[in-house]
């Protein structure tokens, strides 16, 4: 599960926990991105969010990584091409949320991340619809799972993917930020 975290935050907790669950995995790794190219604001320090990331996601199941800055990658497609290169043995399943969805298409090689990896998309507060209505969503129909598939999406062959809706915590890093309580600077 990639992104900025810029913060953390207890949503980012809750779909962890549930999506352990629901697509019967063995582990997440949190992600932490150095940026996202298509946000228009710098996130944070990395060292601010990783130590964020730590005190907020304690489970023995998650692991905090800095993955994209240790292999030198900047898209989520050459970050699971060098992960699944590097790790053959293991069956990597990529998780974004629905807001993601809506737009993965706008995502570089965003169809080899399809083509790699199984995908779990997990519904937030409003993107549902864009999110079913997205180009990739339309391009990858017939290999969608049903959500009482879900835990067959870790076993699965990509291009697979599984959409599920889960009782969110309405908390959003975006947010959060703009009450002022996290500060982009240290």
């Amino acid at each position: 599960m990639g992104g900025s975290f810029d913060p953390p935050h207890q949503g980012h907790v809750a779909i962890t926990k549930a999506a352990l669950q629901r697509f019967d995995l063995d582990q997440i790794w949190w992600m932490i991105s150095p940026g996202n190219p298509l946000k228009g604001h710098a996130p944070a320090k990395m060292t601010r969010r990783i130590k964020a990331a730590q005190e907020i996601m304690q489970h023995p199941r998650v692991r905090i990584s800095d993955a994209e800055l240790q292999l030198g990658t900047r898209y989520t497609a050459e970050t699971l091409a060098a992960l699944t290169h590097r790790y053959p043995e293991v069956r990597f399943t990529w998780l974004m949320g629905a807001d993601n969805l809506a737009h993965f298409h706008r995502w570089k090689d965003w169809q080899d991340i399809m083509e790699r990896v199984p995908v779990g998309v997990i519904a937030r507060p409003g993107d549902r619809i864009a999110a079913r209505l997205s180009p990739a969503a339309r391009i990858y129909r017939g290999d969608m799972l049903k959500a009482g598939q879900s835990r067959l999406l870790s076993a699965a062959t990509a291009p697979a993917w599984c959409f599920i809706n889960l009782p969110m915590v309405d908390e959003s890093s975006s947010r959060i930020r703009s009450a002022g309580n996290w500060p982009s600077q240290d």
